[in-house]
């Protein structure tokens, strides 16, 4: 059945493949993005000329996920549009890659505020109709550093997801009984098809990270990308989360996964997810709660 899904961060990466995905699968799909009359100008275009192209229906919305105002006028046109909203794909994120102790305070803030208070800005902004229809499907792009193995240099990046990861799991609990689903997709290293590490911030603060590299530390960073990008087999497709994706919202209700993991790289996320969400369940086990690991149907 088709759906009506905004994706946010759209422009590009993953959420530009889902997007394509997703259209192509038969479902409405609204790719969000900054700067649709600017930067993104290109994009729009390219996205209406795939449309158009391909007899699907993918369209462009302006949202900046860093704005509660521009969230809830993007959100309100795309339910006006397109007469409802059925899922919500939390793609939004940046990287930024360097010594952790060279970033400043306010460079983890604003790498905060993009991978994980652009969630909560963007479920403010949707759950109010979610709950209204009792149902709906929250799909959330997390990462495999959140419970497998990192390399350094990625601090500020991997805590941020770590932080939206956690607060993911927690509103499975809080919307199952409104009817919604959670689905958290965990992809793993993936050293190309995406902008992550073309596109990756670095440290603010130059002269800290100049004493690194003139340290113990020096050449790290090189040393770092070359032995992750030795890990990711030649052949891993970054589609294959945008594939994931398509089958989680094609998923009869009920029956959608929690947790998706697309990692080529194999760094041991499925294990440790594995073991974190089975203590997370025995725990609402436990205390009368399991009924909250499902969701529930409509009345």
């Amino acid at each position: 059945m088709s759906k009506i899904i905004l994706i946010t961060g759209a422009s590009s990466g993953f959420g530009r493949l889902t997007a394509e995905a997703l259209a192509r699968a038969g479902h409405t799909v609204y790719a969000s993005m900054r700067n649709t009359t600017g930067r993104n100008s290109p994009v729009v275009e390219q996205m209406a000329a795939f449309s158009k192209d391909n007899g699907v229906d993918l369209r462009t919305v302006d949202m900046d996920v860093q704005s509660q105002e521009s969230v809830d006028a993007a959100v309100a046109k795309v339910i006006a549009d397109a007469g409802g909203l059925d899922a919500v794909v939390h793609n939004a994120g940046h990287m930024v890659f360097g010594p952790a102790e060279a970033f400043t305070a306010e460079q983890y803030a604003q790498l905060y505020d993009v991978n994980v208070l652009s969630t909560q800005r963007v479920n403010r902004a949707v759950l109010p109709h979610l709950r209204k229809q009792r149902e709906g499907l929250l799909v959330w792009v997390s990462s495999s550093s959140s419970a497998g193995g990192t390399p350094p240099y990625l601090a500020p990046y991997f805590g941020a997801k770590a932080a939206m990861d956690a607060i993911a799991v927690q509103y499975a609990r809080e919307v199952s009984r409104w009817g919604i689903e959670t689905s958290i997709i965990v992809p793993g290293a993936f050293t190309s098809g995406t902008n992550h590490f073309a596109h990756a911030g670095t440290p603010a603060d130059e002269a800290r990270a100049a004493e690194y590299e003139a340290g113990p530390y020096a050449g790290f960073g090189e040393q770092v990308q070359k032995a992750f990008a030795e890990i990711v087999p030649p052949d891993a497709d970054v589609g294959l989360v945008a594939d994931a994706i398509v089958k989680v919202v094609d998923a009869p209700f009920g029956k959608r996964p929690f947790r998706v993991h697309i990692d080529p790289a194999q760094d041991g996320a499925d294990v440790g997810f594995t073991v974190l969400d089975r203590l997370r369940a025995e725990m609402l086990h436990r205390v009368g709660l399991s009924e909250l690991l499902t969701p529930q149907t409509k009345a």
